[in-house]
C-alpha cells in the first residue's frame, strides 16, 4: 500500500491508465490525465516558492480543479487547508492566519459570496498568492496563468519533490466547526489518512469502474478522503457534486449511471420525502455509506426497499481520528447494520468511560475515547488544546456518548453536550429523534433541550411533516406520550418546512436553540 498521496497518484495512473477518474460537466479526466494535471499543478506551486510543509487553503465547492490543486500542493511537500465553502470572510481569514497558508485557490462567486472580495478588509499577513478557478476575480491570478507558472520548473524536479514527501509528513489542516470556541486545526499525516481510507474502502467494497456522486462537500474528510482520495485508490470515478439539491441530484443520478452516494442520514431523509421521486431511474443505485449523525432504524429500511440499495453500511467517525473510527462489515446482519455504527477499524482501540475515566460495563452508555494509528498528530499550534483532547496515555476523548455491545459494536446515542437532564433523568436527543422518525410521519425531526423552571431543561422537538402529513404540535406530543417515557417527552413542538443544515448536511442544532430562544412559547 502507498503511503502518501503522490506515490498514491502515480500508482494509480499506472494501474487505471486512461479510465475515468473524475467527471465534472463537459469535462473528463482520466487517471492518466489527473496524474498531469496535479504534476502541473505542483509545477506551479513550486515555482511560486511553495516549500516542504507549506500549506495552501482551498476555498471553493466540490469541482475537478479543486482535486487537481489539493493533488498538486501533495505533490509540492506541502499541506492543503480546507475551507467551509459557508464561513464570511472574517472566519475564513481567522483559519488563514491560524494555519500562516501562504496561497489561496478559490473561486470567483459561490451561493452570492465572492471571496476574494470577503477577505479584501482582512489581515492575512502570510496569504502570498490567489488562484481563481473561475478566471474572473480582480487580486487573483486566473487558474490557467496560474499553472503556466510552472513552465520553468522540469518534470524530474517535480516528481523528485513528490516522491521526497514522507509518511509523516502533514497532508491536510482541517478546521473544526468550532462549536465550543475558535476552529482548531486537526494535523493529519500522509500515512495516516491512507491507512485509515483502505480500511473503510476495503470495508465498504468501493469497487474498479464505480460512479461515486460525491455531495459531501470537499473542506469534509467525507466529502475529501472517503470520497475522491478513496476513488483515486480504488479507480472509482469521482462525479463532484457542488450544490445539496435533491432534484440535480436525482437527475445524475439517472443521466451519469450513478452507483455509490454516501451522505449523511438527511440526504436520504430529504430523497424519500421528494414528491417526484418515483420518477427517476435510480436502479444503479448500489451502495449507500451514512454516518456523521444518529441513524433512525426506519430510515435504513426505507433505504433498502424504497430506494434499492443493495449494501448500507453505517459508520462513525471524527475530524481528530482522520474521519473514520468504527464502521459495520459486510457479513453484519441487517440489525446489527441498521442498529449500531459497527465495530472498530483494525488497529484502532475504542472503549467507553464514564466521567471518571473509567471503562463502563458493556450495555452502559460512555464516552467515546480511541487510541490508534488514526488518532491526530495534533491540533496545529494549540498544544494545551491537544493535552485536553489526547490522554497521557494516547487516548483521544471525542466528546461523544455511545453504548458499546458484547461484540464491542457501538451505537452512537449523542454528543455530550447535546444532552440534557429533565428531573434529574438524563434524555439524549437521538433516541427522541429515532421514536419520532419512526412514527413514519415526518421527513426529518431534530430535539433539543430548553430551560425550564420547574425540571431545569425540557424536550423540544422540530418536525419537518412527511408529504401529505398535516401535522400540529399537540399531536406530536399526544403520539411521545404514548409511546415514550414522560421525561423523554417533547415539552414544546415546532412545524417546520425545512430544518437548518450546514454544508455537510447535518442539522445546526445551535441555530435551532437559537430560534427557541428567538420564539419563546
Amino acid at each position: 500500500m502507498e503511503t502518501t498521496l503522490p506515490r498514491l497518484l502515480f500508482a494509480s495512473a499506472e494501474r487505471f491508465g486512461e479510465a475515468s477518474a473524475v467527471e465534472d460537466g463537459e469535462l473528463r479526466w482520466s487517471f492518466a490525465e489527473l496524474e498531469q494535471r496535479a504534476l502541473a499543478a505542483a509545477r506551479a506551486f513550486i515555482a511560486s516558492g511553495l516549500g516542504r510543509g507549506d500549506r495552501v487553503a482551498l476555498w471553493a465547492p466540490n469541482r475537478a480543479e479543486w482535486i487537481q490543486a489539493a493533488l498538486g500542493v501533495h505533490c509540492a511537500g506541502g499541506a492543503i487547508v480546507p475551507l467551509n465553502t459557508r464561513l464570511k470572510g472574517p472566519e475564513a481569514a481567522y483559519i488563514l492566519r491560524k494555519s500562516r497558508a501562504r496561497a489561496l485557490c478559490t473561486v470567483g462567486e459561490f451561493l452570492d459570496t465572492r471571496y476574494v472580495e470577503a477577505l479584501a478588509d482582512e489581515d492575512v499577513p502570510a496569504l502570498e498568492l490567489m488562484a481563481d478557478f473561475d478566471g474572473g476575480q480582480a487580486g487573483a491570478l486566473a487558474w490557467e496563468e496560474f499553472v503556466a507558472r510552472g513552465a520553468r520548473v522540469t518534470e524530474s524536479e517535480v516528481r523528485t519533490r513528490a516522491l521526497a514527501v514522507d509518511a509523516e509528513d502533514m497532508s491536510d489542516l482541517l478546521f473544526t466547526s468550532g462549536t465550543t470556541g475558535n476552529p482548531k486545526g486537526v494535523i493529519a499525516s500522509h500515512g495516516q489518512t491512507l491507512r485509515a481510507f483502505a480500511s473503510w474502502s476495503e470495508v465498504v467494497g468501493l469497487r474498479q469502474g464505480d460512479r461515486y456522486l460525491i455531495v459531501n462537500p470537499f473542506f469534509h474528510s467525507f466529502g475529501y478522503k472517503a470520497g475522491w482520495l478513496a476513488c483515486l485508490m480504488q479507480g472509482a470515478t469521482a462525479l463532484p457534486h457542488p450544490v445539496f439539491d435533491v432534484e440535480a441530484i436525482f437527475e445524475r443520478v439517472s443521466r451519469e449511471r450513478v452507483s455509490v452516494l454516501p451522505g449523511p442520514p438527511t440526504v436520504y431523509q430529504s430523497f424519500l420525502a421528494h414528491p417526484d421521486r418515483a420518477e427517476h431511474d435510480l436502479s444503479n443505485l448500489r451502495l449507500a455509506v451514512t454516518g456523521a449523525a444518529p441513524t433512525p432504524v426506519e430510515l435504513i429500511r426505507r433505504m433498502r426497499t424504497e430506494l434499492g440499495f443493495e449494501t448500507i453500511i453505517t459508520g462513525y467517525g471524527l475530524t481528530e481520528c482522520c474521519g473514520i473510527v468504527s464502521m459495520c462489515r459486510y457479513d453484519d446482519e441487517p440489525e446489527t447494520i441498521a442498529t449500531t455504527s459497527g465495530r472498530a477499524l483494525p488497529d484502532v482501540e475504542v472503549r467507553c468511560v464514564d466521567a471518571d475515566g473509567k471503562e463502563v460495563p458493556r450495555g452502559e452508555p460512555g464516552e467515546v475515547l480511541v487510541r490508534g494509528y488514526n488518532v491526530m498528530r495534533g491540533y496545529f499550534d494549540d498544544e494545551a488544546e491537544t493535552r485536553k483532547t489526547i490522554d497521557a496515555d494516547g487516548w483521544l476523548h471525542t466528546g461523544d456518548v455511545a453504548v458499546m455491545n458484547e461484540r464491542g459494536y457501538l451505537r452512537i446515542t449523542d454528543r455530550i453536550k447535546d444532552m440534557f437532564i429533565v428531573g434529574g433523568f438524563n434524555c439524549y436527543p437521538a433516541e427522541i429523534e429515532n421514536a419520532l422518525f419512526g412514527s413514519g410521519r415526518f421527513a426529518q425531526v431534530a430535539v433539543i433541550g430548553i430551560p425550564d423552571e420547574r425540571m431545569g431543561e425540557v424536550g423540544m422537538a422540530f418536525v419537518v411533516p412527511a408529504p401529505g402529513e398535516a401535522i400540529e404540535p399537540e399531536s406530536v406530543i399526544a403520539w411521545s406520550r404514548e409511546n415514550m417515557a414522560n421525561y423523554k417527552v417533547p415539552r414544546r413542538v415546532a412545524v417546520m418546512d425545512a430544518l437548518p443544515t450546514n454544508a455537510s448536511g447535518k442539522v445546526t442544532k445551535f441555530a435551532l436553540r437559537e430560534w427557541a430562544r428567538e420564539n419563546p412559547a
